[in-house]
This record gives structure tokens, C-alpha cells and sequence, in this order.
């Protein structure tokens, strides 16, 4: 697949179009500029982009006017559910380790935090490569370890709501790096412990409820996320009688983001229920 690079694309511009281009499944794609060289902002992007974001991808040939990249990792090496566990184990430990920097004073942590998202994204756009292509290639569809076509839809809604927590961990982090507090106050370091386990909870149990494909799982997990949601309310006014005033606004957005924790384990358990659903009913 050729993509042509004009002399006033930017580098956003070109790496939408890798991506989409990497996401319908080429395995050789070769950027090409109309000019003599590829403007210098525009090859480094793509080089940073391709390091970073597309799992099992090399630079065949590096020439002044094209780039040439090749996906080396074939569909058998790395299954769509052993991808989306590594992801999953991933998007958790950015939550725990968000979490552990409210109990520090160590902006590196936190930035370490953020910086993990790279590899959240890397296994993100490697599964909806490979989704894509499985929904009408029956041979890549078995490689990837799904049993249908019909599997593809909801395993591409798990994938984006595992994207999305982890992205609340770095939002947790980055609203840690705005508060005046050093260190926060234990008995907030509390609270926040508390309601972040049983957001987790729900995350965890979800994730391990699609792997089990089992529905009785998946309908507990509707449960702890709504008790979770009860203690939203309390561990709001808690800090609030807690904290500084200037603190309030960034432990809101945390708060914010631990309880969306728990809703995206809660979309992904309904999903699976979904999914699942034949094992508890009997056709007519």
C-alpha cells in the first residue's frame, strides 16, 4: 500500500492515514513524498510513531523521498486475547500505580504513569487490526483465537473501553502533578485508596469474566459496580471537608476518573453478558 505525502501535509496528517492504512490489515506499507525529500518534522514523527505505537512493525528501507514499513508479526504469534490480557494487565497497573503517586511526593512516578500509555495504544491498534481483518478472513479469524465473526464486535468494544481506563489513569496521574498538597492528607489517601480497590474490582472482574466466557461472572460484576457508585457520594464529602480549597477541583477530576474506572468494567461486563447470554436461555 502507497501513501503519498504532499509537500504541505503535516505530520498528523500522514500518521492518521498510517494508521488507517495499518488498521486494515497491510503488512507492506511505503510512504512516498512528491517533493525529493520527506519534509525531516514528518519522517521523525513517523519513525517516533511506529517505535511507540504499532506492535511488530520495522523500517524496511529509510531513502531521502520514501519509508517502507513492514508488519512482521503474523496473526498465530499473538492471539487477540492474548493481547487484550496483556493490555488489560497493563491499564490496571497504570491504575494502581496513579493511585500509589497520591501517597508520594514523586512527579517521575507520575510521569512514568503516562508514559505507559504508549504500550496501552500499541496493543489497542494491534487488536483492531486484527479484528478487522478477522470479521471476513475465516483462516486469520481462528488464528486470533475467536470462534466468529460475531465475537469481533464485541471484543472491539472491550478493546476501546480498556483504552479509555487506562487513559483515566493518566488522567489521575497528571491532576496528581496540579495539586498543591505534599503529601496529601492520609485520611484523602484513604478514601481514595478505598474506592479505587472496588473500581479495580470491577475492572479486574470483568476482564477475567470475557476471558472465562462466563455470564454468571459477568452479572456479579453489575453488583460491586453499582456498590461502587454508593460510595461516590461519601468520599466526595469527605474530601471536601478534608482538602484545601485549590486541591478541590484536581481531586474531583480524580474521583471522576476512578469512578469511570468502574464504568468501563461495567460496560465491558455487559458486553460480555452479551456475549454470552446462549449459555442461560434455551432456544425455542
Amino acid at each position: 500500500m502507497n501513501i503519498t505525502i504532499n509537500e504541505n501535509d503535516t505530520p498528523e496528517k500522514v500518521i492518521r492515514r498510517l494508521v488507517s492504512t495499518y488498521l486494515i490489515g497491510y503488512n507492506i506499507i511505503q510512504l512516498r513524498s512528491t517533493q525529493k525529500r520527506i519534509d525531516s518534522n514528518v519522517r521523525l514523527a513517523v519513525k517516533d510513531f511506529v517505535r511507540k505505537k504499532l506492535v511488530g512493525t520495522e523500517i524496511l528501507s529509510d531513502l531521502p523521498n520514501e519509508l517502507t514499513l513492514q508488519i512482521l508479526l503474523s496473526y498465530a504469534e499473538l492471539s487477540v486475547k492474548d493481547a487484550l490480557r496483556r493490555m488489560a494487565i497493563i491499564a490496571a497497573s497504570m491504575h494502581r500505580g496513579a493511585i500509589l503517586t497520591l501517597n508520594v511526593d514523586n512527579p517521575r512516578l507520575a510521569k512514568e504513569i503516562i508514559s505507559m500509555d504508549d504500550e496501552v495504544d500499541r496493543f489497542s491498534f494491534y487488536i483492531i487490526r486484527l479484528l478487522k481483518v478477522a470479521v471476513s478472513d475465516t483462516h486469520v479469524l481462528r488464528a486470533s483465537g475467536l470462534d466468529s465473526p460475531r465475537q469481533c464486535l464485541g471484543y472491539r468494544l472491550i478493546v476501546k473501553s480498556v483504552e479509555r481506563m487506562a487513559d483515566h489513569a493518566v488522567n489521575i496521574a497528571e491532576n496528581r502533578l496540579s495539586l498543591t498538597l505534599a503529601p496529601i492528607k492520609e485520611e484523602i489517601v484513604k478514601e481514595f485508596d478505598k474506592i479505587s480497590a472496588s473500581a479495580l474490582k470491577v475492572f479486574e472482574s470483568a476482564m477475567e469474566a470475557l476471558f472465562d466466557e462466563n455470564y454468571s461472572e459477568a452479572d456479579s460484576v453489575m453488583d460491586v459496580a453499582q456498590e461502587t457508585r454508593g460510595m461516590e457520594a461519601e468520599v466526595i464529602h469527605k474530601i471536601v471537608k478534608l482538602a484545601p480549597v485549590d486541591d478541590l477541583p484536581p481531586l474531583r477530576l480524580i474521583i471522576e476518573s476512578i469512578m469511570r474506572t468502574a464504568e468501563y468494567g461495567a460496560d465491558i461486563a455487559e458486553t460480555v453478558l452479551n456475549m454470552t447470554v446462549k449459555e442461560t436461555v434455551t432456544e425455542i
